[in-house]
């Protein structure tokens, strides 16, 4: 099939779907619909906002569906009409079988791990909190289970050594159009071998999720070993971000979101965890094993800082605690 003669949906939300909607346009091929959530109301003030997604489709002229419920009845008709051969999905939601069922050749999706490793919605974060080495991508045929289809196509994609997961998230997110490229490209010419996701894992091995993240599970606790704390944070940096508690001799306490820490592997006879401020410049937090060097926070409605400037504005001292 000539490219500019298969039709493809493509379905995406926030700014990760974007680069691979503008490969696919840039290639060619004819995006005869192009589905993403409704506009939400976020931030201080509620104000309406458009997913990142939307805001492309306008700019280059697409026809843009938001259904509210996709097993709407007026929505699968209208889907229908679209007579799509192919659907394309980034960080969209779950789909039901009417709607990935509907194009002859299948609909397919493009997930941030190296599946069957990290199913759900947060496999960025849970690779690196997780100390993992390599990551990857895995564009797969949807199915009525999550992330548990045929894949067609993987990349394996290094984690550095000191990279947080904004870091990780936009060197996938543009790799990712790569992979769309040619994982459409084969479905376009028919050569397509999908693999059953049991193929690729042996017994005994173990499967990690990647279930999504709450707040309440970006509390930092400071009796996990010191690469752990380490992973974790960066692991949940920039967004949803890890968080402590700051508390004063007088029981004051500040929440604090913590962003960027360093490791310092060392013996020392402080009470773990033992919070250590060095001239007004430094903060430290001691645990077994070593040190972590908090070196950007943010209290809650103010600016993200260095650790020097957080303490200008602050009565922050070793006398507080942390925990």
């Amino acid at each position: 099939m000539k490219k500019e003669d298969l039709r493809i949906v493509f379905m995406g939300t926030p700014e990760f779907a974007v680069p691979s909607l503008r490969r696919i346009i840039e290639l060619g091929y004819n995006v005869v619909g192009v589905i993403t959530a409704p506009d939400r109301r976020s931030g201080r003030g509620k104000k309406v906002n458009a997913s990142a997604i939307k805001k492309f489709a306008l700019e280059k002229g697409l026809n843009l569906l938001q259904p509210d419920n996709l097993k709407n009845e007026d929505f699968l008709i209208e889907l229908a009409e679209l007579k799509a051969d192919l659907q394309v999905v980034i960080a969209f939601r779950m789909l039901p079988e009417q709607v990935w069922a509907m194009p002859l050749l299948g609909t397919f999706n493009l997930h941030a791990s190296l599946l069957p490793q990290y199913r759900g919605a947060a496999p960025i974060n849970h690779a690196i909190m997780n100390g993992e080495k390599i990551t990857g991508l895995t564009t797969f045929f949807l199915d009525a289970l999550i992330d548990t289809g045929k894949i067609i196509k993987q990349q394996k994609i290094q984690i550095k050594k000191d990279e947080d997961a904004g870091s990780l998230h936009n060197r996938m997110m543009l790799a990712g159009a790569n992979l769309i490229e040619e994982t459409i490209e084969l479905i376009c010419v028919g050569k397509v071998k999908a693999i059953k996701q049991s193929e690729l894992f042996s017994f005994g091995e173990v499967i990690y999720p990647a279930p999504k993240i709450f707040k309440a599970d970006c509390k930092i606790d400071w009796e996990q070993s010191i690469d752990r704390i380490y992973n974790f944070v960066r692991g949940l940096s920039p967004y949803p971000a890890a968080f402590t508690n700051f508390i004063s001799p007088t029981g004051e306490e500040l929440l604090v979101k913590i962003f960027n820490v360093s490791v310092e592997n060392a013996e020392h006879r402080f009470e773990s965890p033992r919070l250590i401020i060095d001239k007004k410049k430094t903060i430290k937090v001691a645990i077994f094993g070593g040190f972590i060097n908090i070196l950007e926070l943010q209290l809650a409605g103010k600016k993200r800082l260095s650790a020097d400037e957080f303490l200008r504005g602050t009565e922050l001292n070793s006398e507080w605690k942390v925990r």
